[in-house]
């Protein structure tokens, strides 16, 4: 019997509206997975748009119209599919509070929390912050804020902060989604074998940890990708 840890990585970022739904539809999968005790969840650096600067007098949907080319009446549009595909796993989104905001800051945050065992907990605040309380998540305070919640030390970070301690980390899990191809978030990557390209179901994130954690058992070597495509976003701005 193989007592290796299922490995599940997910690429993220916190501008995804559907990032935040997935990472709720594969938390609902996780937890009807028999063997979740088995589970190894690292979540993984992406960047939608690295060159935004942040603009606290900038809406959503002003920031998405001239994104994508579109009326500010069209981008509202799109943001109102996203608001209610959240409801459907309890979260409600208050995209006219939303502050488009570069987030990498954010992501050293989140491999900050991970040094310390909390990078799922991190994640959740990050979401949270950014598409239910419409708080600057570029904002060094408001992460400061999020330190404290997870009782971790505001100093330790603020210094980490300062000299980029964990930017070479953010750094490698892009370069890693390049190598890998990785161009829709989220991307769910398990044992490196099972590809959930986007939000999908729950039960099929139960169904894959199946699949994986018994062909552990028999110790079968992973063969080419097998992919599942879901809702996501792109790096071009589009979210479908």
């Amino acid at each position: 019997m193989n007592n290796n840890k299922i490995k599940v990585e997910i690429w993220t970022d916190v501008m995804c509206p559907f990032c935040y739904i997935g990472k709720k539809k594969f938390e609902a999968g996780l937890e009807q997975f028999a063997h979740k005790d088995k589970v190894q969840v690292v979540w993984k650096s992406f960047q939608l748009n690295p060159n935004l600067q942040t603009d606290e007098t900038l809406s959503l949907n002003a920031y998405m119209a001239k994104r994508k080319g579109v009326s500010i009446e069209e981008a509202a549009e799109m943001n109102t599919g996203a608001v209610k595909k959240a409801t459907t796993v309890g979260l409600h989104y208050n995209m006219d509070k939303v502050i488009p905001a570069n987030t990498l800051k954010a992501h050293q945050f989140a491999h900050f929390a991970k040094k310390h065992s909390l990078q799922s907990e991190a994640e959740e605040l990050l979401f949270r912050s950014y598409f239910i309380d419409g708080k600057n998540i570029d904002n060094t305070s408001t992460l400061l804020q999020l330190v404290t919640e997870l009782g971790l030390s505001t100093d330790e970070f603020k210094t980490a902060l300062d000299k980029q301690s964990y930017l070479a980390d953010v750094k490698a899990d892009i370069q890693e989604a390049k190598e890998l191809d990785i161009r829709m978030i989220p991307h769910f990557l398990v044992n490196r074998k099972y590809v959930v390209s986007g939000s999908y179901d729950s039960q099929t994130f139960t169904d894959i940890l199946t699949k994986a954690y018994n062909e552990d058992q028999q110790a079968t070597s992973p063969s080419n990708f097998e992919v599942t495509n879901g809702e996501s976003c792109s790096m071009d701005g589009n979210c479908d």
